[in-house]
């Protein structure tokens, strides 16, 4: 049972790694766009759909491929139809600012909302917003010295981890009797890991620096 707990444990702390890894990664190279359609008078400013309709553009000039299938209209109240759409991965903090978004559409407001993702947030225009605790964010990054986030809108194929010495990971575990000690006491367990995140194409993933308002 320790042996299983601590397999799940390391299991998380893999993928954890390999998200902030990735996430460093996009945030010094993928090229950037500035949100500029907000009214707190900062630079970057809180983003705002005219925002988002510069990086979709952008990402639809490159022929890039949306990621996310249309999610079609019914008739319920307060839901509406969600367009096929493109990532936009985020941190926890822009949930609440999103929201007072005009036209940001909550998941819980979608016709299918059993068709989203379970980060997802929502979605405004052609962007479905997924959100993560390690999202990008940058502290005293702005003209105001306020901390400004990163928004990584993604395309199909945009990047990719490459897998090094013919692996992508691997869990070690050592016994007692193989790790030694007094008496065949101690156990060794732990994992390794053999990948490189990297931007496959350039112009399918851009960067949308923003503020919050306030």
């Amino acid at each position: 049972m320790v042996l299983n707990a601590a397999t799940a444990r390391l299991g998380v702390a893999l993928r954890l790694t390999e998200d902030q890894l990735t996430r460093d990664m996009l945030a010094a190279t993928a090229g950037l766009i500035n949100c500029t359609g907000g009214v707190r008078g900062d630079f970057p400013t809180e983003i705002m759909p005219s925002d988002v309709n510069v990086v979709t553009n952008a990402l639809l000039g490159a022929d890039a491929r949306t990621i996310l299938d249309n999610i079609e209209g019914e008739d319920k109240f307060g839901t509406g139809p969600v367009r096929d759409s493109y990532f936009a991965l985020c941190h926890t903090d822009l949930t609440k600012p999103l929201g007072e978004v005009d036209s940001f559409r909550q998941k819980n407001n979608y016709p299918a909302p059993t068709r989203a993702l379970r980060s997802e947030w929502g979605s405004l225009g052609s962007l479905r917003f997924l959100v993560s605790s390690v999202g990008s964010k940058i502290p005293n990054a702005s003209l105001k010295n306020k901390t400004v986030y990163n928004v990584f809108c993604v395309g199909m194929e945009a990047y990719t981890t490459v897998k090094q010495d013919g692996y992508s990971s691997s869990f070690v575990y050592r016994s007692p009797m193989q790790a030694g000690g007094p008496l065949a006491l101690n156990a060794s367990v732990g994992y390794k890991m053999a990948t490189c995140p990297r931007i496959t194409n350039d112009l399918n993933v851009l960067r949308l620096r923003c503020t919050l308002l306030g």
